[in-house]
């Protein structure tokens, strides 16, 4: 672990130091113990003694402006300046937990204006103003995002969140600004506390209508889903999907992998007939609503649309297999689509990836002559290479017998 107090006191020069301070979170992780990502720092310093380090200038409208460095042993810094050096302990109260209101000389002396050693010591998030989510309301989710790894609201932060009262000023902020804190929320050890924290303070509706949806949506038939309900279901699958990867993606997926049970007609429940098919469609624009990147897309796409199939991987013909297998390497899911179906249903896969490996074969390496390759007639063609690695994948298991060859 690199000791970023000690590299900064060599990388700035030693009549700097007593006017540079490490602040916010960088405080709050080396208090901790925790490997910092991105160095932040303050100082009360003239620019013309910045540039010649090498930093540079970022302009802003909406905030301070920012002096920006990346340094080969530390990473990222970003620098603000203050002028005079009291601002700093106003930019700290003006902060949104008191955690993160500390900052540290060059030196390691601690300056906590707010106590947030203390609240560091107890895991708790305390809002360093009455104002703090009036403030910005976004930094709800910054909270919740920080409840997945072990923090919890103290009873004055969490009174002043709870409720549908947000619902109209969390409607005006951009999208991505929850799209982001949620999509950081999944990397973390307790992923679905986020959304079951959503859902107990009735914050973020607007953003995320169906989880709010879920919990009245049966999901499945009692037999097979004993837990009762969508939200239930949903939850554990994503639980049990971050025990097996950190994979944001995949976990996003496995919490999302029933989204077109949420379409299925109420006098159908608890069945949900096509629901696969259905949340393949309703990815597309719940992924664009979110403003999700389109890798995201495409993954949840294939595991609504897959999942039911890769649930019944015993019951699949071999070429359903090998078929199954292109879909999944296509849209960027092979490598965790077994681990979705032990999250969704405790099944297994097994041999996916002797199948992955025969469907990654092109002709040449079937041993096709490509002179019996008529580009003009491609649909024969795929049904020669079908054949040729039906053959490759059955030199690693018989086929099984005809009475199951078709799914049910």
């Amino acid at each position: 672990m690199v000791d970023p107090i000690g590299s900064l006191r060599h990388f700035f020069p030693e009549p700097l130091h007593d006017r540079i301070f490490l602040v916010g979170g960088l405080v709050r992780d080396l208090l901790m113990g925790v490997e910092c990502q991105d160095i932040d720092l303050a100082a009360a310093l003239p620019p013309s003694e910045l540039i010649p380090l090498g930093f540079r200038l970022v302009e802003s409208r909406s905030t301070p402006n920012i002096y920006f460095l990346f340094h080969k042993t530390l990473g990222k810094i970003e620098l603000s300046l203050f002028s005079p050096l009291a601002a700093l302990d106003c930019d700290l109260r003006r902060r949104d937990f008191t955690v993160n209101a500390m900052a540290m000389t060059l030196d390691g002396a601690l300056i906590d204006p707010l106590g947030g050693s203390r609240d560091l010591e107890r895991r708790a998030l305390r809002a360093c103003s009455p104002s703090s989510f009036d403030d910005d309301p976004a930094r709800i989710f910054r909270a919740l995002r920080f409840e997945c790894e072990g923090w919890r609201l103290d009873g004055a932060a969490e009174a002043a969140v709870a409720g549908p009262a947000w619902s109209e000023r969390l409607s005006k902020l951009p999208v991505e600004r929850f799209s982001q804190e949620m999509l950081k929320a999944l990397t973390k050890n307790d992923p679905g506390r986020f959304f079951r924290r959503m859902l107990q303070l009735e914050v973020g509706r607007h953003y995320l209508p169906e989880i709010f949806s879920m919990p009245q949506v049966p999901a499945g038939p009692p037999q097979h889903h004993p837990e009762g309900d969508l939200f239930t279901h949903s939850l554990q699958a994503l639980e049990r999907m971050a025990l097996a990867t950190p994979d944001a993606k995949a976990r996003f997926c496995a919490l999302f992998h029933d989204l077109g049970k949420l379409s299925t007609p109420p006098e159908q429940y608890p069945k949900h007939h096509g629901h696969d098919a259905a949340g393949a469609a309703a990815a597309a624009p719940f992924c664009q609503r979110l403003r999700l990147p389109l890798e995201l897309q495409r993954a949840l796409q294939a595991a609504n649309k897959l999942h039911t199939a890769a649930n019944r991987w015993h019951e699949l013909r071999d070429a359903t297999k090998i078929t199954l297998a292109l879909n999944a390497v296509k849209a960027g899911i092979a490598a965790w689509l077994p681990l979705l179906v032990a999250a969704d249903c405790h099944g297994a896969m097994p041999g996916w990836e002797e199948t992955l490996r025969v469907a990654s074969l092109n002709a040449a390496q079937l041993g096709i002559d490509r002179a019996s390759l008529d580009p003009g007639e491609p649909e024969k063609c795929r049904q020669l290479i079908m054949q040729h690695r039906l053959v490759e994948l059955r030199k690693s298991h018989p086929p099984r017998p005809s009475s199951a060859e078709e799914p049910r």
